[in-house]
C-alpha cells in the first residue's frame, strides 16, 4: 500500500471515536446481507459505528448501494440482541474481539478490502508479527505431502524462530502444518469455520488446545456457529490475507486450497507451490499453479526464502557505524530501531518513535533514496 494512502488510512482511523462500545463492533458485522465492504462504506457515509444504528430508515434509505430491503434490516436492530450476548460470551471467555477501526487490527488483514469487519481471536501469538506464512492442501494428503511439510517447516524454523505458521485446522495438510510447527517450537495459527463453543473435526481438539499455548485460535463467526460448507470458504480469505505468502502443498485440480491460493493472488500476496509427478492426482493443483503462472515453485526452504527475501537469523549483517556520522538524529533513530529489529513495518516504525506516518513516509523515502533502507511488500523496512 503507498505510503499516502497509508497516510489517508491512519487519518480516517483517528478522526473516529475510540469509545465504540463491543456490542456494536460485533453487531455492524450481523446486519443481514451487509458484507464487510458495504458495512465499511456505510460507516464511512455516516461518519461513525453507532451512526449506523440510530440512522432512521428514511435516511438510510437515500444512502448510495443501500436499497429498501437492507434499510429495513439495519432499521429493525434486531440483531443488538444477539450482539450483546456475543459481547458477554467473548468477555467471560477472555476471547479477543478485533475491530477493522482498532488499532491493533492486523495490518496485513488492513489491506484487504473484503477483511472481516470484526473477528475473534484467543491466544498468545501477534498477529502482527514480521513473519507469517499460510500453509494449506489436500485434506487427502499422502506421506510424501506430509513429509514435505515437515521438512519445510523444519528448515524454515532453524532460521525464522519467529515465523508464524497459519493454517485450517482441517485434515490432511493442514494439521501436518499445525502439528509440525508445534514440534519445532513455532507459533501456529489455526482460522476455524465455526465458532468457539464448536471444535471441528473433534479428532483435532487436542491438538487445538497446544495451539491455544503457543498461538491461537482466530473465527470470525459467532460462538455458536456450526462448521456449515460455506463457512471454509469464508474463512479462506483470512488465512490469505493474514499472511505474508501463502504455501500449496498437495491439491487435487479443484479444493479449498486453490481457493486460498486464488484470493492470496487478488491481494497481490505471493504464492508458493510444491511440484509433484505429473501423473500424481494430489499434485495436479500445484503442477497446474506452476504452470499457469499463479505460483513460485518451490521445493524447500531455501526457496522460500528467496522469494520472500527472508534473510536467516544466522546471516543478519551488523550494522555499518561508520554511517551515523553522515545521518541526522531521526535517520540514526530510524536506522539504529531497524538496525535492532531486523525489519518492521511502518506502523510499527510509527509506533517505537512516536512518530506522525507523514513525518516518517518522507524520512523513510530519503533514506530508501540513499541506499540505506529497503521497502518490501506489507510496507515491510529493512537495512539494505
Amino acid at each position: 500500500m503507498p505510503a499516502f494512502f497509508l497516510y489517508l488510512q491512519v487519518s480516517i482511523l483517528s478522526a473516529m471515536p475510540e469509545n465504540i462500545s463491543l456490542k456494536h463492533k460485533i453487531a455492524l458485522s450481523l446486519i443481514p446481507g451487509i458484507g464487510d465492504i458495504n458495512a465499511r462504506k456505510l460507516v464511512s457515509f455516516l461518519g461513525s459505528v453507532e451512526a449506523v444504528f440510530h440512522e432512521p430508515y428514511r435516511n438510510l434509505i437515500k444512502i448510495p448501494g443501500i436499497g429498501s430491503s437492507l434499510a429495513s434490516y439495519i432499521s429493525e436492530r434486531s440483531y443488538l440482541d444477539i450482539a450483546e450476548r456475543e459481547a458477554e460470551y467473548v468477555t467471560a471467555n477472555s476471547i479477543k474481539t478485533f475491530f477493522y477501526l482498532d488499532n491493533d487490527y492486523p495490518f496485513r488483514l488492513r489491506q484487504c478490502d473484503d477483511s472481516p469487519v470484526t473477528f475473534f481471536y484467543k491466544g498468545t501469538a501477534d498477529l502482527n508479527s514480521l513473519k507469517i506464512l499460510s500453509i494449506v492442501g489436500t485434506r487427502n494428503a499422502t506421506d510424501r505431502g506430509k513429509d514435505t511439510c515437515k521438512k519445510i517447516i523444519g528448515e524454515l524454523a532453524a532460521g525464522h524462530p519467529d515465523l508464524i505458521i497459519v493454517s485450517g485446522l482441517a485434515y490432511g495438510i493442514d494439521i501436518a502444518s499445525h502439528r509440525a510447527a508445534i514440534s519445532n517450537n513455532l507459533q501456529t495459527i489455526a482460522v476455524l469455520a465455526h465458532g468457539f463453543k464448536t471444535m471441528y473435526p473433534s479428532i483435532h481438539k487436542a491438538t487445538a488446545g497446544t495451539i491455544l499455548k503457543n498461538g491461537g485460535l482466530l473465527s470470525d463467526f459467532l460462538s455458536d456457529s456450526l462448521p456449515e460448507r460455506n463457512n471454509f470458504i469464508k474463512r479462506n480469505r483470512i488465512i490469505a490475507g493474514m499472511s505474508d505468502a501463502t504455501l500449496v502443498i498437495e491439491s487435487g485440480i479443484k479444493g479449498g486450497a486453490l481457493i486460498t491460493a486464488d484470493i492470496a493472488n487478488s491481494y497481490n500476496r505471493d504464492v508458493l507451490a510444491v511440484p509433484g509427478r505429473p501423473d500424481d492426482q494430489w499434485s495436479a493443483g500445484c503442477n497446474n499453479l506452476i504452470k499457469t503462472n499463479k505460483a513460485v515453485l518451490v521445493e524447500n526452504a531455501s526457496d522460500i526464502e528467496y522469494s520472500l527475501n527472508w534473510q536467516p537469523e544466522k546471516s543478519k549483517v551488523p550494522a555499518q557505524k561508520s554511517l551515523f556520522s553522515e545521518l541526522d538524529d531521526k535517520e540514526k533513530s530510524v536506522y539504529e530501531l531497524l538496525s535492532a529489529e531486523n525489519e518492521m513495518t511502518i506502523d510499527a516504525v510509527c509506533r517505537s518513535l512516536d512518530m506522525p506516518v507523514f513525518k516518517l513516509s518522507s524520512l523513510l523515502l530519503q533514506m530508501e533514496f540513499k541506499g540505506l533502507i529497503k521497502c518490501y511488500p506489507g510496507n515491510v523496512y529493512r537495512i539494505s
